[in-house]
């Protein structure tokens, strides 16, 4: 039984988990929305939730936990910048997971996650 047992375990060792969460969250705020399989999106839901919680408090304790996330002086820049003050009014719920169908290769169940009201994505130029 796995009563009280939280979050998945993805076959992988911690420290594999960890950077491949740490991984699709990067991707995630540099593009605003990212395609995965169902049950990634659902475990980095959270912690992707808790990086723009850190963005909206907006000092520099939070700027740090951030940083042990991301990695990334310009994600955290960006993350504080353009993403977290979009949801100064929202107290929760700040990326949607839609399904997508199944992979064709083995048939896993995929999603999208992306912030909602397509905060932080980026513009596509189309030459014309």
């Amino acid at each position: 039984m796995r009563h009280r047992v939280r979050g998945r375990k993805f076959g992988l060792e911690s420290d594999h988990r960890s950077a491949m969460m740490h991984n699709l969250i990067k991707s995630l705020i540099e593009h605003g929305r990212i395609n995965t399989t169902l049950a990634r999106a659902k475990e980095m839901r959270s912690l992707a939730e808790r990086c723009v919680t850190y963005g909206k408090k907006n000092d520099l304790h939070n700027r740090r936990l951030a940083y042990k996330v991301l990695q990334d002086r310009d994600l955290v820049k960006r993350l504080f910048d353009d993403i977290a003050p979009n949801y100064t009014e929202r107290t929760g719920g700040y990326t949607r997971v839609l399904k997508a169908g199944n992979r064709r290769g083995d048939n896993a169940p995929m999603a999208i996650i992306e912030f909602v009201d397509g905060v932080g994505r980026k513009e596509v130029k189309t030459a014309e």
